[in-house]
């Protein structure tokens, strides 16, 4: 097992040998100066930090876990975060020259770390947990700062709950004409969806994971800062239709987003607090600190979305299904 870099200007090819075939095990810096490559020889995990223009080694050290799941850069490239199995429960974080900074762990015998997420300005470093709860770490003494939970039912009336509704469209009986026009008839047999505030309490779909397979749906799965670092949107794997939406300024939870089907996949809009989510419907939701909106994919056929990805401008993304994908455009406002 290799890694094989090619070179697109000169033509010249560098190997890589050893890396371990984990969940996230090549990480970039930012700026793309350094990358880090998760290895496993002799039953030991390694990593190796490698400068980007001319491939060489600039460090390699063994890891203190038992076997390795996932390597993530600090935003500014001075950290770099490994995880180790889910059956384990251990964060360690290395300086660029190999150091150990400090490792962090919550608690010792149930399944621990699901996922991570770092903020754009490498001040926080939140773990999504199996235990369904997040954490949230500092990077001056990378000691806990708070722990938010994930419960079925939302009783705050600070908490603004927007759920999705669908509704059958109204069609005027004197524009019928038969047979319909194509436009016509997929507005007629098309349902439309939109956000209604739900009073709270609420209560959401809890769905009991199985506990005697692998992988089992439970836990804090998705997790994402936003680009102004204000808010982290969450996903917990036991309430698959929902998105938790946090106010890190106030270190509590600010709007939940109920959907009908399943989250696939958010990503926050790299210039602005909005976030953009999809769950496999031919819809894109979007939610600020303003409102929320849910936009109709135009198009023949099913478009189902199962990812989607910002442009760096934050003016278009990019929506993509399993053998399809189109580009949205968002119309900026007028100064």
């Amino acid at each position: 097992l290799r890694i094989t870099v090619w070179s697109l200007c000169t033509k010249s090819v560098s190997y890589i040998k050893y890396p371990k075939a984990c969940q996230q095990g090549v990480a970039f810096t930012k700026d793309g100066r350094y990358m880090a490559v998760a290895e496993r020889r002799d039953c030991k995990d390694f990593i190796s930090i490698f400068v980007c223009n001319n491939w060489q080694l600039l460090r390699h050290f063994d890891t203190e876990t038992q076997d390795l799941f996932g390597i993530e850069w600090a935003p500014n490239g001075c950290v770099l975060a490994a995880w180790d199995t889910c059956l384990e429960y251990k964060v360690l974080l290395y300086s660029l020259d190999g150091r150990l900074l400090s490792s962090y762990r919550a608690y010792e015998w149930p399944l621990g770390v699901k996922s991570i997420a770092w903020s754009p300005s490498s001040q926080f470093l939140a773990i999504g947990s199996f235990d369904e709860k997040v954490r949230i770490l500092n990077h001056v003494t990378w000691k806990k700062i708070t722990e938010l939970d994930h419960p079925a039912t939302i009783s705050s009336k600070k908490t603004i709950v927007y759920k999705e509704v669908e509704k059958s469209p109204t069609v005027d009986r004197e524009r019928l004409s038969f047979p319909p026009t194509r436009a016509l008839a997929s507005s007629l047999f098309s349902t439309q969806s939109k956000y209604d505030i739900s009073q709270v309490p609420v209560s959401l779909q809890y769905i009991k994971p199985v506990a005697d397979r692998a992988n089992p749906k439970v836990g804090v799965g998705m997790l994402a800062f936003s680009a102004d670092n204000c808010f982290l949107a969450t996903k917990n794997d036991n309430i698959p239709n929902a998105v938790w939406i946090w106010d890190i300024r106030k270190l509590k939870l600010s709007v939940v987003l109920e959907q009908l089907c399943t989250i696939q996949y958010f990503q926050w809009d790299p210039c602005q607090p909005r976030l953009a989510v999809c769950t496999g419907s031919s819809r894109v939701y979007l939610w600020s600190p303003a409102g929320c909106i849910v936009v109709q994919v135009p198009g023949e056929g099913d478009f189902q979305i199962m990812s989607l990805s910002w442009h760096s401008s934050g003016d278009s993304m990019l929506l993509l299904s399993k053998d399809h994908f189109c580009v949205c455009y968002l119309e900026r406002e007028e100064v």
